[in-house]
């Protein structure tokens, strides 16, 4: 009997906690979830929100990418918390460094999928996690990137030069209601990078809550387009239910600061 797939839902996968080692010497925590009896089509590497604001691998779109998409589009999830970071995962080594250094911590999430030969490589950011795509993430080993609220904060035009000469495939999920970057200026902004598709997602808002669904079916049409969409809402067969209440402090908490469009930013 199908049972209807709910936030706390987690289908049948093979996870396994993993540890990544960057260039300057760090230990990152993170976890690989991977489809129960198959080899995944393609791979997602996530690029969590702000630290500082309450964004970690376990910001709720990354967890249901994880907890869903191995069973219902074939997908390998690899989630990671950057350096300083904490989720009940566990805390990563070294200190948040604003995007900079954090660069290590991008080249070792990709360097471990390759080595794991984990196939047809995507960068999932959402907010801070989409300047670390764009300033850090045009690698040689990734197949394009999909970008969550991007709020173009710290990424520059050189950037956007970068992945524009790549050719690599580049889509903005924007919501219309975003609090940094809407869909009629982004597309300006990215205009910069002739391949980089801009959908704008009506009614939604920066952090996606209500929306997570819109959001992984856009991500699965991109990276494994044999999987129809929208994906089933529910399931039939072995499901457990995660402890969503770990999170959602932490949820809710992410970006709570954030001025209104048109105020001062820091």
């Amino acid at each position: 009997m199908s049972t209807a797939i709910r936030a706390a839902s987690i289908l049948p996968a093979r996870r396994e906690e993993i540890e990544l080692h960057t260039a300057d010497g760090l230990r990152l925590v993170g976890e690989l979830a991977l489809p129960a009896d198959r080899d995944p089509v393609a791979t997602l590497v996530c690029l969590h929100p702000l630290p500082t604001h309450g964004g970690m691998m376990d910001s709720h779109v990354f967890r249901k990418a994880a907890w869903r998409l191995p069973a219902l589009a074939d997908l390998a999830v690899l989630r990671f918390n950057t350096r300083g970071t904490s989720s009940v995962r566990g805390t990563s080594e070294g200190t948040f460094d604003g995007g900079d250094a954090e660069r290590y911590d991008v080249a070792a999430a990709i360097e471990y999928a390759e080595f794991a030969e984990l196939p047809n490589i995507w960068l999932l950011g959402w907010s801070f996690g989409t300047d670390l795509t764009l300033r850090h993430g045009c690698d040689p080993g990734i197949a394009g990137a999909i970008l969550l609220s991007p709020p173009l904060r710290s990424s520059t035009e050189a950037d956007l030069a970068t992945w524009a000469e790549s050719g690599k495939p580049l889509t903005a999920l924007v919501p219309e209601f975003d609090d940094y970057l809407r869909p009629d200026e982004a597309r300006r902004r990215f205009a910069a990078v002739p391949q980089a598709e801009v959908v704008g997602v009506p009614g939604a808002k920066h952090l996606w809550v209500g929306d997570a669904e819109t959001v992984l079916d856009e991500v699965v049409r991109r990276v494994n387009p044999a999987v129809p969409v929208p994906l089933p809402s529910e399931w039939d067969g072995p499901m457990e239910t995660g402890d969503a209440s770990a999170y959602a402090d932490r949820t809710v908490a992410a970006f709570a600061d954030l001025p209104a469009p048109g105020e001062e930013r820091d």
